[in-house]
């Protein structure tokens, strides 16, 4: 069975066809000019070294290495050989608090980047280091939902990411226990797999049972449960959606959302997991990366059907090219001269 792995590379042969085209009208242009110049016989009779196949066939040969470099690109494949390989990996998903609180911005933090832009920047770096490993997204406020099924589409599992906004989820609040249920159901049925739920919160639970779900989905589904801990235990206030102040209580006071750091690692503690204070996005990448590469990771067979043949063509191009090369475009005196058959 034969086929190429990226044949839209193969549209770039119309950029052969093209260079035909162009030969053909500048060669016809050329035969014009010379029967201007003089009789045809006469006008190679005084251009006796003028070879009038040498630069066609260099042309051709081109043409055809050109062609063959650009079937390399688009990687031909033929036969049934398969080759098993293994690679390890563990499933994670994370659960990302969207609530208004997370529009808040540290002072302690990185710049002036609100606490969901930095926990973006967190997740989407992390993503950057996956390999063999599958993730998920969950966001929640007052209620959680699945935005990413657990996939190892990284370049989706970013597209995702990007999109995530407070906007999301219109019951505001912060519940955690709902984030850590929602989390368990995106994991697969495999054994002998590290799974991860990584919940990143500014830790103000307003709807309690968070400790019940992280232990649960320790002790009784195998699942590790994460913590980080993003924002200010100092507090910081809540920007407006549209920018044009800051929300205000019902009392008329401005809203000061508080990292709570004690319940963050009281939830971690009872998942089986870790707190990590997120006060710098680098120094907590770090961290997150050290927890997660003690999970047990689990092996994957994969699998190759196809023998890749572009090192055959690429052979024939390089030969073509060389003869192109070694044909020179005018006669050769020294070789006219000689007669290998004269009686």
């Amino acid at each position: 069975m034969f086929r190429f792995e990226d044949p839209k590379y193969l549209y770039l042969l119309a950029v052969v066809l093209l260079l035909a085209l162009v030969r053909y009208l500048t060669y016809r242009n050329q035969k014009k000019r010379l029967r201007k110049f003089g009789d045809p016989e006469l006008v190679r009779q005084l251009m006796p070294l003028v070879s009038r196949w040498r630069p066609g066939v260099k042309f051709w040969l081109l043409e055809g290495a050109l062609a063959l470099l650009i079937v390399m690109m688009a990687r031909p494949q033929f036969g049934k050989s398969i080759s098993q390989k293994q690679r390890a990996g563990i499933e994670t998903v994370i659960a990302i608090d969207v609530s208004n609180s997370m529009r808040a911005v540290d002072k302690d933090g990185d710049g002036m980047l609100s606490r969901l832009e930095r926990a973006k920047m967190i997740v989407g770096k992390l993503i950057d280091q996956f390999t063999n490993d599958k993730i998920g997204l969950v966001v929640f406020a007052g209620d959680a939902f699945i935005q990413l099924p657990i996939t190892n589409d990284f370049v989706s599992a970013k597209m995702f990411l990007n999109s995530i906004d407070p906007s999301m989820i219109n019951n505001q609040g912060t519940d955690i226990a709902a984030a850590i249920r929602t989390s368990s159901l995106c994991f697969t049925q495999r054994e002998h797999v590290g799974k991860a739920i990584i919940v990143i919160t500014d830790g103000e639970d307003h709807e309690g049972a968070a400790l019940e779900a992280a232990k649960k989905a320790h002790e009784e589904e195998g699942r590790n449960v994460y913590v980080l801990g993003i924002g200010s235990p100092k507090g910081s206030l809540v920007p407006m959606a549209d920018g044009s102040g800051y929300m205000i209580d019902n009392t008329g006071q401005q809203v000061m959302s508080r990292l709570n750091e004690q319940m963050c690692a009281e939830v971690a503690q009872a998942g089986g997991g870790a707190y990590i204070h997120v006060e710098n996005t680098a120094a907590a990448q770090k961290q997150l990366e050290e927890v997660l590469d003690k999970l047990e990771k689990a092996e994957t067979s994969i699998y190759s059907e196809f023998d890749e043949q572009f090192q055959a063509v690429g052979l024939i191009a390089l030969l073509l090219l060389i003869l192109e090369v070694c044909i020179l475009d005018r006669q050769n005196p020294t070789l006219r001269k000689l007669k290998l058959f004269k009686r």
